[in-house]
């Protein structure tokens, strides 16, 4: 595909799949809010005997109340609003995304370099993934755990994190950071689509045929409209993650991804419910986070080797590195890039002279020596000597001529 097409289709994609999960993870957290706000009726009319709770609002110059009923036999709105599509654009769009920069690059953001896969593969085991994550996910909560939610709850956090270190085995982090996005991605648009959906119409078609509608299935679907809540946190950290090489860069970004999922399921926990144990929740969330800091910082640098006199190393010649930077990096990083992929400098990074090599040593020491995910996919064959002699040459001050 030609880089220009490429980039605009990754643009105009990304931007139609953040425009549509705004709008769907915003329904959900306004949903999850009013429900946890309603109070009692303060006044009981014929009008509100059936009202289950209500909440006034302000906004806009106005005061706005919101009463929620339970559905009874003979009785539906005129007009009622549903809230699906927003699930629907943002999955679509999510999986076009998907596929223009995971599937249709030649597995260059896809593939871990030594797994040794080929791109087919590759793709085959990302679908196979998002569909087979699905059908276990659903078996285990119809008809195993749709009584015992908190085991339910850890035993589908330790299978989703079986999930990516596995896909780490052969998918790169980033690849497998996104993977597990994608698979939470799909397991909400499918609860709202099979399971909350069903159940809301199923509920509605029973009154208005004039029977008690079953309660059942409302209640399970509220189990699933609450496991989208909980996904949307970890979600929307994927959605960030491939700007932050120290997470997926990691040599354990299974374990990092796992302590961001429960910060973020933690910190979504006391947003929806006020209790001391929520309040608990996000004190460990918080302390999590800074815990995945320190985790994930870089190790000191080493002292200077010494030779038998106690003389200290060679200091790094600066023609050296800048060799290193012309035959692995410059490919892309340069105002004339020569790369099959990329016909512009990748976020604007040029590394033609030896001032812009220098302005760059912190980035090129958290992304190619620390992180080693630059080059990507290791496309240019840097080798571990190389990435130690750079960061040497960084350590030493990073002088030039």
């Amino acid at each position: 595909m030609p880089a220009h097409l490429n980039e605009w289709l990754n643009l105009i994609i990304r931007w139609m799949h953040l425009i549509a999960g705004i709008s769907w993870i915003g329904s959900s957290f306004f949903f999850m809010w009013m429900d946890s706000h309603l109070e009692e009726p303060k006044e009981r009319s014929d009008r509100k005997k059936d009202v289950e709770g209500e909440l006034w609002m302000v906004h806009s110059g106005g005061f706005y109340l919101v009463e929620k009923y339970l559905i009874k036999p003979g009785w539906v709105p005129d007009k009622l609003h549903w809230f699906k599509w927003e699930a629907t654009f943002t999955w679509i769009t999510g999986f076009f995304l998907l596929g223009v920069v995971y599937y249709m690059g030649g597995g260059l953001y896809l593939i871990k370099p030594e797994s040794g896969i080929s791109s087919g593969v590759a793709t085959a085991i990302g679908l196979g993934a998002l569909a087979g994550s699905w059908l276990v996910y659903d078996l285990l909560w119809k008809y195993v755990f749709a009584n015992n939610a908190k085991v339910g709850s850890a035993v589908s956090f330790a299978l989703a994190m079986g999930i990516a270190y596995g896909l780490s085995q052969v998918f790169s982090g980033r690849g497998m950071f996104i993977h597990i996005g994608a698979i939470f991605g799909t397991l909400m648009v499918a609860n709202v689509w099979m399971r909350i959906l069903p159940a809301q119409q199923k509920m509605i078609d029973a009154t208005q045929r004039g029977e008690v509608p079953d309660y059942t299935p409302g209640i399970r679907a509220k189990q699933r409209s609450v496991h989208n809540n909980y996904m949307t946190f970890p979600v929307l950290f994927i959605m960030l993650s491939n700007h932050f090489p120290s997470t997926y860069g990691h040599t354990h970004n299974w374990l990092i991804l796992a302590g961001i999922i429960v910060c973020g399921a933690g910190i979504r926990h006391f947003m929806n419910v006020k209790t001391p144990f929520s309040k608990a929740a996000l004190v460990t969330s918080i302390a999590g986070l800074f815990g995945l800091f320190f985790y994930t910082a870089p190790p000191a640098p080493a002292p200077a080797a010494a030779n038998s006199q106690g003389v200290s190393a060679e200091k790094v010649d600066f023609a050296k590195v800048q060799a290193i930077m012309q035959n692995r990096c410059v490919t892309c990083h340069s105002a004339h890039p020569t790369d099959d992929a990329f016909k512009t400098a990748p976020l604007g990074a040029m590394y033609d002279s030896p001032a812009q090599i220098k302005a760059y040593a912190d980035k090129i020491k958290a992304r190619v020596v620390d992180a080693e995910t630059m080059p990507l996919g290791n496309k240019t064959g840097m080798t571990k000597e190389e990435r130690k002699l750079l960061g040497l040459w960084i350590e030493q001050g990073a002088t030039i001529p």
